[in-house]
């Protein structure tokens, strides 16, 4: 069976270790590494971190992981952005002034507008469990979904429940472009936002699935097998919860 190799990208910023034992956990081989060379070679590339925008843009240009990661995407290996990671796929953020993104997903970074619930203005950050959904898409749109309307069926998220727990930190979201490729969104009392994202060989989560307990793990889970099946591999034995 084939081994499945995942590079974890290590520009300084993010819970890298956490990321690195969620990938054990479910029967993936993780190296936390900088190495362009690593980072090609891999199965799969996790890109985490949490942060400021800026200061983690910085980091990649200085580790010259700017072209890396994009060609990753080119290569069609399986690429994921966690949190500050998601946000650093966008073209653009306006965290602390206007920085610009890797760019690999058209849309922007922004920040929480004074979310407001029943007991009055929320802080920001936001911190802790909080649900996430199943966008809500056309019926006549294709591809995305099984025949009984899952748009999480082809993605990391099968198999979860609609209204998961998950675990956020972040005072910032993405807004692509391109709606169609939400995955799921979550509420910040009056704000919507996009809560995972994917698009081709691309998957991004706000949230932090290694902090989100076994369903979590599922998410780890669910990223091997898709990474098994791209490669030709349909014995999947070893991947599992244990």
């Amino acid at each position: 069976m084939k081994k499945i190799e995942v590079a974890i990208v290590d520009y300084g910023l993010g819970n890298l270790f956490s990321v690195k034992n969620a990938c054990t956990y479910v029967g993936m081989h993780a190296t936390v590494t900088a190495s362009r060379k690593e980072i090609l070679s891999s199965d799969g590339v996790i890109l985490p971190g949490v942060g400021a925008f800026g200061d983690a843009i910085a980091a990649l240009h200085r580790l010259n992981l700017i072209d890396t990661l994009r060609e990753v995407v080119d290569s069609q290996h399986f690429l994921m952005g966690i949190c500050l990671g998601m946000q650093l796929l966008m073209s653009e953020s306006y965290e602390f002034g206007r920085h610009e993104g890797l760019g690999i997903i058209k849309g922007s970074v922004i920040k929480f507008d004074n979310p407001i619930s029943t007991s009055g203005i929320l802080k920001v950050p936001q911190v802790g469990w909080n649900r996430v959904f199943k966008k809500k898409v056309d019926d006549s749109l294709t591809g995305c979904q099984n025949l009984d309307g899952d748009v999480w069926f082809n993605s990391p998220l099968r198999g979860l429940d609609d209204g998961e727990f998950m675990y956020f930190v972040h005072s910032f979201f993405t807004i692509p472009n391109d709606s169609s490729i939400i995955k799921s969104t979550s509420k910040y009392g009056n704000i919507e936002f996009c809560s995972s994202f994917s698009s081709k060989n691309i998957f991004a989560t706000q949230f932090h699935p290694e902090r989100s307990g076994l369903k979590g793990l599922q998410i780890y889970r669910n990223i091997a097998v898709l990474i098994l099946a791209a490669s030709g591999d349909k014995n999947i034995s070893n991947v599992k919860i244990k």
